[in-house]
């Protein structure tokens, strides 16, 4: 048997599924992330809602998204990849089209909730199917998963920063939101084109006994994935205080939020440059569980480093240190977690995990931020010294998973 070199270039060089994949998330973020920015004052300046109805209507979104990830994984599992995301294509484009002519309450919540749960089809197919992918080109390879995996993350996140840029673009030619929306449709009209015409088919599996209605406790009853939920939950959970903790700390060193922008750019330029030479730095020394587990710890110490950073003319220090350390353990824990997955859960049901894994996330950060919401006013020291504790617990619940790897089952869903 010929045994598989790992691949130690700055790049994997991946198989074309593997690059129309990651192609994919590159897409998606890119048409999302050219209008989610700009909904919120859409809601509020151009329609007039009231803040409380705002907050619902992007936590609906959120709710519609994260919380039915688990639906389209299950669907995933059950028909195959190629059309739960041509569903979730033709899905986004209807979306997008709603919310650009939606001009009353009703229709604005039927278009974001219609916008959500086409990426809870589209991107639990498209992860399941790179973790898969991954799984794949590392057995022929040698090449790490958790590298394969990064190119993917990274690839998102260069969508998601030049999503705003492409709407703010929009803006300053002279369009409007519903300019945005249209522009987002149109990027999702290449995507729908090129997954009908590249995207393979997947050989029918025979309905067994082991695909039956009870398939589900495989996932929901295994103990070691549901430990990876929470761990997972742990980070989702503080990755929200980018949305929450953090513009208050801005605030409050600067008397305005006028930097944020400028924070969230750092950290979405910080993935694209560093998380391939990072994870292809971690994948050579750390086994996944270990990269996890720094990764959260990572993260706590970010939340630790805010109160003893100074004020003052260095006053935004505490929230670029924050921002900075958050990103660096988002960028070791992220591939490492889906890394993890096809270890924990078989093969045939890795569509309802990677759903689930989002799903068991999303609830968590629901909760989480309400309770965040009650803290915002207590003494800084409490707050971080709380928001620290978070992914220091899911670190600990890390370290009981088991750092070993089972062989792949055969990957016959996946050719070029």
């Amino acid at each position: 048997m010929t045994t598989a070199t790992p691949d130690t270039g700055a790049t994997p060089a991946l198989k074309p599924y593997l690059r129309l994949l990651t192609a994919t998330q590159f897409a998606f973020n890119t048409g999302f992330y050219a209008v989610l920015p700009y909904l919120a004052a859409h809601l509020g300046d151009g329609l007039g809602m009231a803040g409380w109805l705002v907050g619902l209507v992007l936590g609906l979104r959120t709710f519609s998204q994260q919380g039915l990830f688990v639906v389209g994984g299950a669907l995933t599992d059950r028909y195959g990849p190629r059309p739960v995301v041509l569903t979730g294509c033709v899905l986004r484009i209807a979306g997008f089209c709603w919310l650009a002519q939606a001009g009353s309450t009703a229709t604005v919540i039927g278009a974001v909730l219609l916008i959500g749960f086409a990426a809870a089809l589209f991107s639990p197919a498209v992860e399941s199917e790179t973790a898969r992918a991954a799984v794949a080109h590392e057995t022929a390879t040698g090449t790490p998963r958790a590298q394969v995996l990064a190119v993917f993350s990274a690839a998102g996140q260069a969508g998601a920063f030049l999503g705003p840029l492409l709407g703010s673009l929009l803006l300053l030619l002279g369009g409007d939101f519903r300019t945005a929306c249209l522009a987002g449709a149109v990027v999702f009209v290449g995507v729908l084109a090129g997954h009908a015409k590249l995207m393979p088919h997947r050989p029918h599996r025979p309905r067994t006994a082991r695909t039956g209605a009870a398939l589900p406790r495989e996932v929901f009853a295994n103990r070691p994935f549901l430990v990876l939920c929470l761990a997972y939950s742990s980070y989702l959970v503080s990755y929200n205080q980018l949305y929450l903790a953090l513009p208050a700390e801005v605030e409050r060193a600067t008397g305005s939020q006028s930097a944020l922008g400028g924070l969230f750019a750092l950290s979405s330029l910080l993935v694209v440059v560093a998380q391939l030479p990072l994870t292809r730095w971690s994948a050579r020394r750390l086994p996944l569980r270990t990269a996890l587990v720094t990764g959260l710890a990572v993260v706590a110490t970010g939340f630790a480093a805010v109160p003893l950073a100074p004020d003052g003319p260095a006053g935004l220090l505490p929230a670029a240190a924050l921002v900075v350390l958050l990103t660096l353990g988002q960028m070791l824990l992220v591939p490492a977690a889906r890394g993890l997955v096809p270890d924990l859960v078989d093969d045939h049901r890795l569509g309802l995990a990677t759903g689930a894994l989002s799903s068991v996330s999303g609830l968590a950060v629901l909760v989480g931020s309400a309770a965040t919401g009650t803290l915002l006013d207590t003494p800084g020291a409490v707050l971080w010294t709380v928001l620290a504790t978070v992914p220091l617990t899911g670190a600990a619940l890390a370290l009981t998973l088991s750092g070993g790897r089972r062989t792949p089952e055969p990957v016959t869903a996946v050719t070029d």
